[in-house]
């Protein structure tokens, strides 16, 4: 407990100082998306609720508490035609250790190169696309107290220009003696700057163009600035205010502190009936100025194919204001 106090108390001091509302200040803000139908289902208030493949995204601490071996693959139809995948696989050591790795993928797809002299195109096409790639371990210290960390690898790329970045995540989960009310926290993203370097930034300059006989075809590179990650701090509590044989209803809220946008509160909550069927509902940025994001809702099947062999496939529906909504889908394969 001391320690747990100890990292609660670090943890706010690091929010409060990067935590200024610098939207769009920030490299890599693809690493904002949540990951699992599950989780946007519920509004997003998933850290102390991640018991399952997204668990290394929302908190990697919890994934010791899968209890089992899980496959999660994820996509999703993300906005302004572009596509979002997101896969993690969890191996479970012992029944207090795990190992887990995960892949984000955020594809902006491709379009014709132009130019002036080349309006219809020049024959070639430009591309974009995210990727983060993550390494975990995550344990159970006790009965009630897990950890857990994740190391990442960001990259992002935009035609022949890219830029790549390293980041840990570090969780904790903690379920209280009191009616099992559960306290989960993360800070993500912690790590280094990125930069943009390619082949398109290298030019030639003439330093003395008034002087003759001095080299006109110096190689030369444009200077681009670098970005922090988006650094984030959160807290949750999820607790089960009915719990029956055949019958959970979960309700959990999330505060968050984004260094590169407002705090907000994300709330939600899950009925589950005989660990088949599950209906989700929740609220996403409570507090965030006209914030887009809002009303979410999901449901998800559960199926036990042979003897400890189960799957399960969730879905979940976002609304997005003027860029209308996100539906994602997933499908969770446990042994």
């Amino acid at each position: 407990m001391k320690k747990f106090l100890l990292f609660l108390i670090c943890s706010f001091l690091i929010g409060n100082i990067y935590g200024q509302n610098k939207v769009g200040t920030t490299a890599a803000p693809f690493l904002g998306i949540g990951a699992g139908p599950q989780a946007i289902g519920m509004g997003g208030a998933y850290t102390a609720v991640a018991t399952d493949g997204s668990a290394l995204y929302w908190n990697p601490a919890g994934a010791s508490r899968v209890g089992q071996t899980q496959v999660l693959i994820e996509h999703t139809s993300y906005l302004l035609g572009t596509s979002y995948d997101y896969f993690a696989g969890i191996v479970a050591l012992d029944e207090n250790n795990v190992i887990g790795f995960s892949v984000t993928d955020l594809n902006y797809g491709s379009e014709d190169v132009t130019t002036v002299q080349n309006p219809d195109g020049t024959g070639e096409k430009w591309s974009a696309m995210d990727l983060a790639v993550g390494l975990s371990y995550a344990r159970n210290l006790t009965d009630r107290f897990s950890i857990g960390g994740t190391a990442k690898m960001i990259r992002q790329t935009i035609w022949r220009e890219s830029a790549t970045g390293w980041a840990l995540d570090a969780g904790l989960l903690y379920i209280t003696p009191f009616n099992d009310l559960k306290i989960g926290m993360e800070i993500a993203n912690f790590g280094t700057d990125m930069q943009m370097t390619g082949q398109d930034l290298y030019v030639t300059y003439d330093p003395a163009k008034s002087l003759a006989g001095n080299n006109k075809s110096i190689p030369a590179e444009y200077y681009t600035a670098s970005y922090p990650l988006p650094l984030l701090f959160r807290v949750g509590l999820a607790m089960d205010v009915l719990h029956t044989e055949d019958n959970v209803i979960t309700v959990a809220v999330d505060a968050l502190h984004p260094s590169d946008n407002n705090q907000s509160v994300n709330v939600g909550a899950q009925y589950a009936w005989n660990k088949m069927v599950y209906a989700r509902i929740g609220y996403k940025s409570l507090g965030v100025p006209n914030s887009q994001e809002g009303l979410t809702f999901g449901f998800g099947l559960g199926y036990e194919l042979t003897y400890n062999l189960n799957l399960r496939v969730d879905y979940a529906y976002e609304a997005y204001g003027l860029l209308q909504n996100i539906q994602k889908f997933s499908l969770a394969l446990s042994f």
